[in-house]
């Protein structure tokens, strides 16, 4: 009765049932994969937010497929503010980066096409491939006092059938930006092969400057984000057809009021018509609600505040994780460069899956294992920055306890 794209495995797995178990009997748990900014103590203006939502131009219906010009013009102008110059008619409004993501597969693939995707990264890729009948590849990001593109094993991932490359910008949860040097072999292999490059960039703002660094004094330091230096946008990418998105969810901390973007960049003529096939299939949904398209560029104003919240407790945060880690020598924490998350490397006497289970039955921790986010091997747990200070130490107090 059901398609065979929905045939997935909808059991429960281990560590979600030793939650429900560990909520039911009202243990105290500490959350350390936290992951929705509006439930971990972060300030709002809660008065300009919804003031903002009470607009009576929303009263009138005047749909437009890429979202209306004013709302467009204010991620114009986040982009502005970064110093990349981007077009109000190359961005696209949807609800969500997955709406994004959405529209970009179906302008690209065909049932049976490919994407590559990197590894580690988030488990969203897998559902949306399955719901838009392809397949994904991928290609691996490896450790080496800092993050970096495997190219040859990318280069060897490519087949007749592979329409683009994703790459997260910073990676979820390794914090990896891509380079200079990288997205020009990222362009040079898109080009000759007539694929895009698809950018998700929804912690683009969170870099650590210097904070990630964790430099082994015996060997050269690579090149690092400079304090202070915003990490580049793909927004303005010429080098091949390239489609970045981001929304409100992080930039702004709303991931309530359902706003995202995409962008399309790249040789004028593959970008025309890129957005000529995604202006219909988005004029084909129309999700976009008007309320939160006329209040966007006021949101979108409310990230300096959020921002400077956030980035706070992540520098005190991952201070204090690394503070507990000089007594433990058995653990480390991996370089990182941005984003909300931090990668701890334990030792791997068990598969992580048992070892998350143990820390949340004997410790109260719940954290993610590295296997969520397709680490190639055990010994890495993913744990949240954004957690409340004293919540957090705790938290890593007692998970570091067990080794």
């Amino acid at each position: 009765m059901f398609a065979d794209r929905t045939n997935w495995n909808l059991a429960p797995n281990r560590l979600s049932e030793a939650l429900a178990q560990h909520l039911a009997a009202g243990k105290r748990t500490f959350d350390l994969s936290a992951s929705n900014p509006t439930e971990v103590g972060f300030a709002y203006d809660g008065e300009t937010i919804l003031h903002a939502l009470c607009n009576a131009t929303a009263l009138t219906y005047v749909p437009d497929p890429k979202g209306l010009l004013r709302a467009r013009q204010g991620v114009a102008e986040y982009y502005a503010a970064r110093g990349d110059a981007v077009a109000e008619d190359d961005i696209i409004l949807t609800t969500s980066t997955s709406e994004a993501y959405s529209f970009v597969f179906r302008a690209l693939c065909s049932p049976g096409d490919e994407l590559l995707v990197p590894a580690p990264s988030y488990p969203l890729f897998g559902f949306l491939a399955d719901i838009h009948d392809i397949r994904l590849k991928h290609y691996p990001l490896l450790y080496d006092h800092g993050w970096q593109i495997d190219f040859p094993a990318l280069v060897q991932a490519i087949t007749p059938r592979t329409r683009g490359v994703i790459v997260v910008n910073p990676n979820n949860p390794t914090g990896h930006y891509v380079k200079p040097q990288e997205l020009t072999q990222l362009n040079e292999i898109c080009t000759v092969r007539e694929m895009a490059l698809i950018a998700d960039e929804v912690f683009l703002d969170f870099a650590h400057g210097d904070i990630g660094a964790r430099i082994d004094p015996l060997k050269a330091p690579r090149p690092r984000i400079e304090n202070g230096k915003k990490p580049a946008s793909l927004a303005t990418n010429a080098g091949a057809l390239t489609f970045t998105m981001s929304g409100l969810s992080k930039i702004s901390g709303l991931p309530q009021m359902k706003a995202a973007w995409l962008v399309a960049s790249g040789p004028a003529a593959l970008k025309k018509q890129a957005l000529d096939r995604i202006e219909v299939i988005a004029d084909t949904y129309l999700s976009m609600n008007a309320p939160v398209q006329l209040a966007l560029p006021t949101l979108l104003e409310q990230r300096h505040g959020f921002q400077k919240q956030v980035l706070t407790r992540v520098r005190r945060n991952l201070g204090e994780l690394d503070r507990q880690l000089m007594t433990r020598k058995t653990c480390t924490r991996l370089e990182i460069e941005g984003g909300w998350y931090a990668v701890v490397r334990v030792p791997a006497t068990r598969s992580d899956d048992d070892l998350a289970v143990d820390l949340l039955t004997k410790k109260g921790i719940y954290v993610h294992p590295g296997h969520f986010y397709d680490f190639s091997a055990d010994g890495y747990l993913i744990v949240s920055l954004i957690m409340p200070e004293r919540d957090f130490a705790e938290g890593c107090r007692q998970m570091l306890s067990m080794f």
